[in-house]
């Protein structure tokens, strides 16, 4: 669906469960996630809940990221289509441990965010990130998004209050 140099991102499928399941599953690198699976089960869950089409309105679409030259699932990104009108969405990105700080994060989104932008005729793009997670922050921040809030403990998550950054970039400011 959309290639990279190193990647290529394209629909979750059924048979990428236990590649899912091996980098979601750990929950101290996953530790500001929402979603952190304890079975395969909710793995096979999770990707039946996917959408058949891309880019429909109120709906969570997930890629995978598969690294070209081992063929592996190295992460995923999740957009949210927000709103009826389809001019905003919202993204996030998991991404397996072993391959932090080799820059398949920033590639991946940055060419998800130029497909949304130049493609899908997008006007904003949204993150949502625990101010915490200083690397993703660092993250958005390269991609040239800009800090709009800052809500305090507006998320009820893992059992506390938690804070919630919002992070957007708009298509007139993509580069």
């Amino acid at each position: 669906m959309i290639e990279t140099e190193r990647t290529i991102l394209r629909p979750i499928t059924n048979s990428d469960n236990e590649q899912i399941f091996s980098y979601r599953s750990d929950s101290e690198t996953n530790k500001y996630q929402g979603w952190v699976p304890k079975s395969l089960e909710e793995v096979n869950e999770f990707i039946s809940k996917n959408p058949n089409t891309f880019n429909t309105p109120e709906t969570w679409f997930q890629l995978v990221i598969d690294e070209k030259q081992t063929n592996e699932i190295i992460g995923d990104i999740g957009i949210h289509f927000i709103d009826d009108n389809n001019f905003q969405c919202e993204i996030g990105c998991t991404l397996n441990k072993r391959h932090h700080g080799k820059g398949f994060a920033f590639e991946s989104l940055k060419a998800t965010i130029d497909y949304l932008f130049k493609k899908l005729n997008k006007h904003r793009i949204v993150t949502s990130i625990d101010p915490k997670n200083i690397d993703s922050i660092k993250l958005v921040e390269r991609l040239g998004f800009r800090k709009e809030g800052h809500f305090k403990e507006s998320l009820w998550f893992k059992g506390e209050w938690a804070d919630d950054v919002i992070y957007a970039a708009l298509k007139s400011d993509w580069k």
